[in-house]
């Protein structure tokens, strides 16, 4: 079956495939040789951090101060650290990307891939007193941990930089010297193995001691010298003094394989490969100069000549390999692939690829290789797609996914979204790996990191144009790329009109949404940027989203303006309150007086907290209606009106509040002459209104004064009369009741004496004012007063025929029988007439 030009850098280490894969070539500053550096290297193609190897002897060149410089895969410098700190023992990549130093004293300290220094922190006070001579940066569960073996064959661990070290088990017989250790993560938790001779040791945090397991390996050997733990931790690599090479579980439990090398040299690395279709690991890369060799669990090996000096990077599918001049990765060769390419391959996506040749040929023979896998022509599509995600090369993705288009043309009802989905992706991957980006990552790394774990690494990596074109290919969000460009020309670009301009142009486009133009303002103040934070604020719609802002920039007057636009009265109220705290109350008032809405609202805050403070807002205002309420309500809680009364009038007058006005000065007279009659007549007077003080002087016999006060404060006559009429009846004075009738027309007519006679039970009385009573009530107040004779003559006398119908179902006539004879006759007459 076909064999592709790729298929040259396969080999077998029996039973399964692997190959290398060659990634872009670094191209390293002339300055730099990897053979006298200390490297360490970030997963899924993330950045390196190279230093001078203090074990070896190096040519000085420059400052002899010790410098950290950063690199990306493809050898452009990203930034650097001038080292000034303490004896450097260790470095380490989180899975942030983030750059950490640990330094003899236990002092850890973190940067980004700029060099930038973010954070510190110690492992603690005994790590710290007794110095450390080696520590290990591992990833765990809880984020990426560091661990530390002090001078005393101690270790601590930490599992990220907010939780408290922990102290593992001692060490048995801790005289002896360890040559190798490993951290091992479980779950939730994480341990130490140690190599000490010809045993390993297991720190477990919360046991007292270590365990010790001896006699793994069955030829003779004197010390274990290097330990790799898999990946995924499942797996683990002992190398001896000797050559011998030991692969097993992590537990120890189970052992692959025990391997004779045959070399007796210091190997310089060893990790394990895991495989690209699963997540086991079925060999480890050991490196020794100019010398590369793969074992895998069976005991078979493959061996390459390598360049003197390289450095392994362990990854969630394979080994990358960096020297001088190339950088590589070795995987195990995916299944799928090795069904379509291997040599003489009987598999259905074998057929169905040579099947799309022989087509593009326009040969006959792509119908024999198509009728070969017709049957299985589903699983061939699959697996040409699914080959196509696991290959660097464009040609060969090019290849494969012609070849399952070809085939899907063939299977009824396709659902095509995988194929879709493997393209996207595969567009995304070359972008990723061309070397003006410089993150050479895989499939199964892409999944596993997710898409907003890679949007967020190119924008940090400042690639927001790509960021935003991978965004928009993979249909996510694009509005929070945007925003982080901004902060970068916020932070970069020192026009602010340019600024301005170029992020309005940026986010005029319908289709970007959801960004805050006060989240980049914000920035822009943090900056010391406040103009250009104004400018920003402007482009801001939503004026609610202003406030927080302009009070932590002190613009006082755009936040009460912003607040007052959004209608929101708890969101006025704050700002109040802030300007109420730093600033003077006179360029308070100054400030709210143009905004109605605030200014109210703010009155009414002082009305409830601080009445004083509203004094001053009414006297800035000049409003003198509000100052006489002010004092009006501040006279009438102390209880001292009659001293204020003409302040407050006066206030009334300025305001132009005529009526209110006179009716202070009449409340004053008011009060002035309660107090006069009281003294004069021994009655309290005093705070009463000019009805009950007239009713006061009625019901003592002072007429005179009472008509002097109705002349004097313009009561009106029926109003008085009516006093007059209800203060007799009261005191039973019916002959002075009688005599005011006949003085004079009635005002309020005879009602009113007939109902306070009736009210005092005095029917009599009544019967005098009833016949002076209108024509058509007079019936009533007779029928209310019991004189059942005068109501039927009465109804008679006015024809009203259904007034005698109601006389006629009164209970007291039905039971008289002459009144109830007298009825039916004037009854009888007016219907007759």
């Amino acid at each position: 079956m076909p064999i592709m030009y790729n298929t040259g850098e396969w080999f077998k280490v029996r039973p399964d495939y692997y190959r290398k894969v060659e990634l872009a070539t670094p191209d390293w500053p002339l300055d730099l040789d990897l053979e006298y550096m200390w490297v360490e290297v970030a997963p899924y193609g993330g950045p390196l951090a190279v230093t001078r190897d203090p074990t070896k002897l190096v040519p000085v060149k420059g400052t002899a101060r010790p410098m950290i410089r950063i690199f990306d895969t493809t050898g452009r410098e990203m930034g650097h650290i001038l080292w000034n700190h303490g004896k450097l023992i260790a470095m380490g990549w989180s899975d942030m990307e983030e750059l950490i130093c640990i330094q003899e004293n236990a002092t850890v300290f973190v940067y980004d891939m700029f060099g930038r220094e973010k954070e510190s922190y110690s492992i603690g006070n005994e790590a710290s007193v007794t110095k450390i001579v080696e520590a290990k940066v591992f990833q765990s569960s809880a984020g990426t941990g560091v661990a530390v073996m002090t001078t005393s064959g101690r270790v601590f661990l930490k599992q990220n930089s907010s939780k408290t070290e922990r102290k593992l088990p001692d060490i048995p017989n801790s005289s002896m010297n360890c040559s190798c250790w490993e951290i091992v993560t479980e779950g939730r938790n994480s341990y130490c193995l140690l190599g000490r001779d010809r045993e390993v040791i297991k720190l477990f945090p919360g046991e007292t001691v270590g365990t010790i397991t001896a006699n793994l390996f069955e030829k003779p050997h004197e010390r274990i010298i290097k330990i790799s733990v898999s990946y995924n931790h499942q797996h683990l690599a002992l190398y001896t003094n000797t050559g011998l090479l030991w692969l097993g579980s992590v537990d120890m439990r189970q052992k692959y394989c025990e391997f004779d090398t045959g070399r007796k040299d210091m190997p310089l690395q060893m990790e394990w490969i895991m495989n690209a279709d699963n997540s086991e690991a079925d060999a480890v890369v050991i490196s020794y100069p100019s010398y590369l060799l793969i074992v895998n669990r069976n005991a078979d090996r493959s061996d390459f000549p390598y360049d003197p000096v390289m450095f392994l990077v362990a990854e969630m599918d394979g080994v990358r390999i960096i020297t001088q001049s190339s950088h590589e990765m070795i995987q195990r060769l995916p299944k799928c692939v090795e069904n379509i390419f291997a040599v003489n391959s009987q598999e259905p996506a074998s057929y169905l690829f040579e099947a799309q040749k022989k087509f593009e040929e326009r040969s006959y023979k792509s119908d024999e290789y198509l009728s070969m896998c017709r049957e299985k022509i589903d699983l061939a599509v699959a697996e040409c797609i699914e080959a196509a995600s696991y290959e660097f090369c464009p040609e060969t993705q090019k290849s494969l996914l012609r070849t399952a288009y070809y085939g899907k043309g063939f299977i009824r009802n396709h659902n095509p979204d995988e194929y879709i989905r493997i393209m996207r992706i595969l567009r995304v991957l070359n972008t990723l790996r061309h070397e003006r980006i410089a993150m050479p990552i895989t499939f199964k790394q892409f999944s596993h990191l997710n898409t907003e774990v890679i949007l967020s690494r190119l924008v940090f990596r400042k690639h927001y144009a790509i960021a935003i074109q991978v965004a928009k290919h993979l249909n996510l969000p694009e509005s929070w790329i945007l925003e982080h460009w901004a902060y970068h020309k916020v932070m970069n670009d020192p026009n602010d009109t340019e600024v301005a301009r170029k992020i309005t142009e940026k986010f005029k486009n319908p289709s970007v949404e959801g960004i805050s133009f006060c989240n980049i303002a914000s920035k822009a103040h943090q900056a010391g940027r406040d103009d250009l934070a104004i400018k920003l604020l402007e482009l801001e719609s939503r004026a609610w989203l202003h406030v927080p802002l302009l009070l932590k920039m002190r613009k006082f007057n755009r936040a009460v303006g912003s607040a007052t636009q959004s209608g929101d009265t708890e969101l006025i109220t704050q700002v109040l309150l802030e300007m109420k705290l730093h600033m003077m109350l006179s360029n308070l008032h100054m400030t709210i007086r143009d905004h109605p809405l605030a200014l109210n609202i703010y009155k009414k805050i002082m009305r409830e907290s601080n009445r004083a403070g509203l004094y001053g807002i009414y006297n800035t205002e000049d409003d003198q209606k509000a100052i006489a309420e002010y004092h009006f309500q501040n006279a009438i809680e102390t209880e001292g009106l009659e001293s204020n009364l003409s302040m407050i009038g006066n206030a009334y007058a300025q305001g132009r509040c005529t009526l209110e006005a006179e009716l202070c000065a009449d409340t004053s007279r008011l009060i002035k002459l309660q107090k006069t009659l009281s003294t004069k007549y021994n009655v309290s007077l005093n705070g009463l209104s000019i009805h009950d003080t007239i009713q006061e002087l009625l019901l003592i016999g002072e007429l005179k004064e009472a008509e002097r006060i109705r002349s004097d404060f313009k009561v009106p006559e029926r109003r008085f009369w009516w006093l007059r009429i209800l203060t007799l009846s009261s005191q039973h004075k019916w002959e002075e009741l009688e005599k005011l009738a006949k003085s004079k027309k009635s005002p309020v007519g005879y009602d009113p004496f007939v109902e306070v006679c009736l009210k005092q039970d005095n029917a009599s009385e009544a019967r005098k004012y009833i016949p002076r009573c209108r024509d058509n009530r007079r019936v009533i107040w007779y029928m209310r007063a019991n004189l059942f004779n005068e109501a039927i003559d009465s109804a008679f006398e006015q024809r009203d025929v259904h007034s005698l119908f109601e006389l006629q179902k009164n209970q007291a006539i039905v039971n008289n029988g002459t009144l109830q004879s007298k009825v039916f006759d004037c009854i009888a007459v007016l219907e007759g007439k």
